[in-house]
């Protein structure tokens, strides 16, 4: 992800601007798949990261503490919405309610994983595999 000749400094980690919780870095590969006019966005010489934070309005930060908000996206967020209908897995268009109803889901989606057959990187808002964000089998209700 990073260029080995460049000069820029990264961090893994990062403050959001507006809520001052640290958070990891994003590949800016990411954010161009899922803002609503990638071909305006100026991608700039440093690190971008992803706030989970559902009660913040930004989505994406850079080490420069520009931000991007929900409003510029083309993608819901579904782990800043966590509405049953919400997505949880986007290579597969998984809802968080299809996760918890049907746990051999995941299982779905832990062998197309192991096997490459997934996107997360550009699919994911966050830029990260879903499996994480699965429900827990006592979280679910049935």
């Amino acid at each position: 992800m990073t260029d080995c000749c460049s000069s820029v400094s990264r961090q893994k980690k990062h403050k959001c601007p507006v809520n001052g919780n640290e958070y990891r870095e994003v590949p800016s590969k990411t954010i161009m798949h899922h803002i609503k006019e990638p071909w305006i966005w100026e991608v700039k010489q440093q690190a971008y990261f992803f706030c989970e934070d559902p009660e913040c309005d930004v989505v994406y930060f850079g080490q420069d503490n520009s931000v991007i908000k929900a409003s510029a996206l083309r993608t819901t967020v579904g782990l800043k919405k966590k509405l049953k209908d919400s997505l949880l897995c986007y290579c597969f268009g998984i809802s968080f309610s299809d996760a918890e109803n049907n746990p051999a889901i995941k299982q779905f989606v832990i062998e197309k994983t192991k096997n490459n057959i997934c996107a997360c990187e550009s699919q994911n808002p966050s830029g990260k595999c879903c499996l994480k964000d699965f429900p827990k089998q006592s979280e679910r209700s049935r």
